[in-house]
């Protein structure tokens, strides 16, 4: 079983991946451990998703966009930062991006059954794409022809390429002896939709309480009953999420009211709560020999910067870009400095906000004095600084 580039993960990136390089005469295997019906009809999950400018643009050109329902595709206008029961906030106006919306919101499970569609529409127009469902990779080994892969149910495949899109605990970047760096928060964030009686103004919140971080996604108002709803997350110590996860919902709307410091009025539970533990991954490296990593494979970033799904779709643009060209010019698609240019490539557009990132969080988390104080003095200052604001409204847009 010969193709030109074997996929392994079925996940939003894996399919964008697929979708990318479709339709260009390559022959592509996807191999997914999940059942072809859990592809088909993703279940919702809690996450709400930010695109920036840019990744939305990336969406519409994989004919993604179009698929997902209008009135699931919230705005994100501005954002706005907050430490402890301070009021006070550094707002990023969509005004500083120049654009009537900084980016989107969209729900996880859409962008994947949306991502489902169009590998399905592509497979029946170009016939290039052999999807395995309920299958799982369980050995990989490359040489200077090609890519082998060994299947959980014993199938051999060969591949000119081999790429890693199963998650930022990928199984395949480490049986390619791909070590990475892994920075375990010990903290756990909880997900859910709430309606709340005040507006939210499309404004997303990023509060850094005083022993809890609360985050505020702005979803259009709920389109049966008008009320005014929201992604909220809680990050917590491990230990204490699990408990919330089963809490009576009464007292759990009670609780998120408090925690939220009655800033949104009445809170009531309006999905299924979900729990993640808070775990940032950087790989080593993100190619090797007739291999590639993409999406949370390539970077798992801490969720404090929405950036996650927009790098994902950064590297599937990269490198079907590479493979793209390469194959058109007759060259071979994995060949070691075409790899090496995505990889620089995209470690330049994450490797610094990466870093930025755990900066960030490691003194946003901190509760004794001198941080509090510190924190305090950086959001003032950024508030009255545009140029640092602009920079961050620019990140938020993606450039685009």
């Amino acid at each position: 079983m010969d193709y030109d580039l074997i996929i392994s993960g079925a996940g939003p990136a894996g399919l964008c991946l697929a979708r990318a390089l479709s339709g260009h005469g390559l022959r592509l295997a996807v191999v997914e451990q999940q059942p072809l019906a859990a592809l088909e009809d993703p279940a919702f999950d809690g996450r709400e998703i930010a695109l920036t400018q840019h990744s939305a643009q990336l969406m519409r050109t994989l004919g993604l966009w179009e698929r997902i329902e209008p009135h699931a595709l919230s705005p994100l206008r501005d954002a706005r930062v907050m430490n402890g029961p301070s009021p006070f906030a550094m707002v990023i106006d969509h005004a500083l991006g120049k654009r009537s919306e900084l980016g989107w919101l969209v729900s996880n499970h859409l962008i994947r059954r949306a991502a489902f569609e169009c590998v399905q529409q592509s497979r029946q127009e170009h016939a290039d794409i052999t999807l395995m469902a309920s299958e799982s990779v369980s050995g990989v080994r490359t040489d200077a022809e090609a890519a082998h892969v060994t299947l959980a149910s014993g199938a051999l495949l060969k591949a000119r390429m081999l790429v890693a899109a199963d998650s930022r605990f990928s199984t395949t970047r480490r049986a390619m002896g791909i070590a990475a760096d892994l920075h375990d928060f010990g903290r756990s964030m909880l997900v859910c939709c709430m309606t709340h009686d005040e507006p939210h103004h499309h404004a997303a919140w990023e509060w850094f309480g005083y022993g809890q971080t609360l985050a505020l996604l702005p979803m259009n108002d709920d389109p049966a009953t008008g009320e005014h709803r929201s992604s909220v997350v809680l990050t917590l110590p491990s230990q204490d999420i699990d408990p919330l996860v089963t809490l009576e919902p009464a007292t759990f709307n009670q609780e998120m009211a408090r925690r939220f410091d009655q800033r949104l009025g009445r809170m009531t539970l309006a999905s299924t709560r979900h729990a993640y533990p808070l775990v940032a991954v950087y790989p080593r490296r993100l190619v090797g020999q007739r291999f590639a990593c993409v999406g949370d494979a390539a970077v798992g970033m801490h969720p404090v910067t929405a950036h996650g799904f927009n790098f994902g779709l950064l590297s599937i643009d990269n490198l079907a870009g590479t493979v793209r060209a390469a194959h058109a010019r007759g060259a071979d698609i994995a060949a070691p400095d075409g790899l090496a240019r995505y990889e620089q490539t995209q470690r330049r557009a994450t490797l610094p906000l990466y870093l930025a990132t755990q900066l960030v969080t490691q003194l946003y988390t901190r509760d004794n004095p001198p941080a509090r104080a510190l924190r305090t003095l950086a959001l003032h200052v950024g508030e009255r600084f545009t140029p640092f604001k602009r920079l961050i409204a620019a990140s938020l847009t993606g450039g685009g």
